[in-house]
């Protein structure tokens, strides 16, 4: 295994700190770990080289491969499951009784490989099957990565991984491709926009969001940047909606607008 000195690590933490708010203060093991393959297959023999190698790229390519190879991107469909329903028992239906806006726009940022977002586009879908005047749905999901933005936009699953879906969402919204794969039917894929998106950027949208999940994302994050990107959120949830983040995460409710409404569901008030 390559070393990793004190000096490089701390490099290394910095830059990623400051250009991805991502805290990797405590992961010093993990990136030895993890990168020691990564710097053998590309001929370094010292982090060093390698850092000024990553930051020397201007296409992105080298640090969005760091990245991937330092963030778990965990997800399936239907985690965190009392989120969906909430969407659908109380979001939806406020979202009806609101009136006079007929497009619901959702965003699901740190997306990984698209279990979110298509898990909201067909909670939505479901909702409104068979009603009458049913809202435009626009799905934004997002996501650093641009490798698992790829697999997302492929949309094809396990079936093992389909195994929480409600009864019959199976056959009504997936295709089956042959031995355990199955892919997720055009009518969803169609209500899903995904784009490379970097939270410490400046959000730049055409309007705010009814929805927005943000769910095992900001554990990364040290304490000051979660704070700010909360408040980017808050800026951008449309007023008497919602945001969404993980159990195993919490807001400052000193530094954030946002209400509680249960643990992990918070609302931008009317």
């Amino acid at each position: 295994m390559i070393e990793l000195t004190d000096r490089e690590f701390t490099t290394l933490r910095d830059y990623v700190l400051k250009n991805f708010g991502i805290d990797l203060s405590k992961k010093r093991v993990l990136i030895q770990g993890r990168l020691t393959t990564t710097l053998q297959q590309k001929g370094f023999a010292n982090f060093t080289d390698y850092i000024q190698f990553v930051m020397a790229d201007k296409t992105g390519t080298e640090v969005n491969l760091l990245l991937n190879k330092l963030t778990t991107n965990l997800t399936y469909f239907m985690r965190e499951k009392e989120h969906f329903d909430y969407v659908r028992d109380v979001v939806l239906p406020e979202f009806d009784r609101a009136g006079g806006k007929r497009e619901i726009r959702v965003w699901s940022a740190g997306c990984s490989s698209g279990e979110e977002p298509y898990t909201l586009a067909m909670t939505i879908m479901d909702y409104y099957a068979g009603k009458g005047n049913a809202p435009k749905i626009s799905l934004l999901a997002s996501d650093i990565s641009q490798k698992v933005l790829a697999e997302a936009q492929k949309a094809v699953y396990l079936e093992e991984g389909l195994k929480d879906l409600p009864t019959g969402w199976k056959t009504k919204y997936f295709d089956h491709m042959g031995g355990d794969e199955y892919r997720v039917k055009d009518a969803v894929r169609q209500k899903v926009t995904f784009k490379t998106v970097n939270l410490m950027d400046p959000f730049r949208f055409s309007a705010p969001f009814e929805i927005i999940f943000c769910r095992n994302v900001m554990i990364y994050f040290e304490k000051q940047r979660k704070n700010e990107l909360i408040n980017k959120y808050y800026t951008w949830t449309r007023p008497g909606f919602y945001f969404f983040i993980s159990h195993s995460e919490n807001v400052d409710r000193n530094s954030s607008q946002f209400r509680m409404v249960k643990p992990s569901i918070f609302r931008r008030d009317p």
